[in-house]
C-alpha cells in the first residue's frame, strides 16, 4: 500500500524501530474480474465521499489499518494529509454495515492512463463475514470507471496474509517486488491522536 517507503527511496538504512517488509506490485491491464455477489445475510453498503473531515479520514485510516502498520498518513499536518485527499484525482469510499464504518478504499487517478488502487481494508469487527471478495470487486470496478490503460496496487508482508492471493484471484498480476520499511506509531503518537479526536 501507498504507506511504505522502500529503501531505494529513502536511501538509508531503516532505524532499529522500523519494521522490514517486501513489497509486491501488482497490475491488472485488461478488466477481467468477474462481478462478485454481496453476501445475503450482511447489511453492507458504500458510500462515496466528497473530500471528508480530516478527523474522519484518520480515523478510518487508523480503524483499518493500525493492525498492518499503516502509519504515513497518520503523520501528516492537516495541510499536508489535505493535499493528499481534497483533490479531484482520489476518491475514498466507504463500507458501512448495519449503518456504521466497517472498511473504506481509496482510488488514485493522478497518473495519466493508470489508476491506482492506494488504500483498500475492513476493520476488524467485520472480518470473516466474507465481504473481502465483494468489497474489492467494488474497488476494482471504480478503478476501471475512467477507462485507464491499467490499474495497480501494492502490497507487503505486513500486510493481512490474504491480501496478495486475493488480489491475484481477483485478476491482478505481480510485476516486481521490492524491500521496503515501516515506522510503526509509537505510543506517544497514539496518545495525540486520541486526544487530537481523530481515532
Amino acid at each position: 500500500m501507498s504507506w511504505l517507503k522502500t529503501l531505494r527511496s529513502t536511501g538509508a538504512a531503516p532505524d532499529e524501530a522500523s519494521l522490514e517488509a517486501t513489497i509486491t506490485y501488482l497490475r491488472m491491464e485488461e478488466n477481467t474480474a468477474k462481478p462478485v455477489s454481496k453476501p445475503n445475510d450482511v447489511d453492507a453498503g458504500l458510500q462515496r465521499l466528497n473530500k471528508p473531515p480530516l478527523h474522519y479520514y484518520r480515523y478510518l485510516y487508523y480503524q483499518v489499518g493500525i493492525h498492518w502498520n499503516w502509519e504515513s498518513r497518520l503523520r501528516l499536518t492537516d495541510a499536508e494529509l489535505a493535499r493528499c485527499i481534497h483533490v479531484d484525482t482520489c476518491e475514498i469510499t466507504v463500507l458501512y454495515v448495519d449503518g456504521a464504518p466497517a472498511g473504506f478504499f481509496e482510488v488514485n487517478r493522478a497518473k495519466p492512463g493508470s489508476t491506482d488502487l492506494a488504500y483498500f481494508g475492513t476493520m476488524p469487527h467485520v472480518h470473516g463475514m466474507g465481504l473481502g471478495q465483494w468489497f474489492l470487486s467494488q474497488a476494482i470496478a471504480a478503478c476501471w470507471s475512467n477507462k485507464p490503460n491499467e490499474i495497480t496496487v501494492n502490497t507487503c508482508t505486513l500486510d493481512h496474509p490474504a491480501a496478495l492471493p486475493l488480489y491475484q484471484k481477483m485478476g491482478f498480476a505481480p510485476y516486481r517486488t521490492a524491500k521496503g520499511n515501516v515506522r510503526p506509531l509509537s505510543d506517544m503518537e497514539k496518545a495525540a491522536l486520541v486526544m487530537g479526536g481523530s481515532i
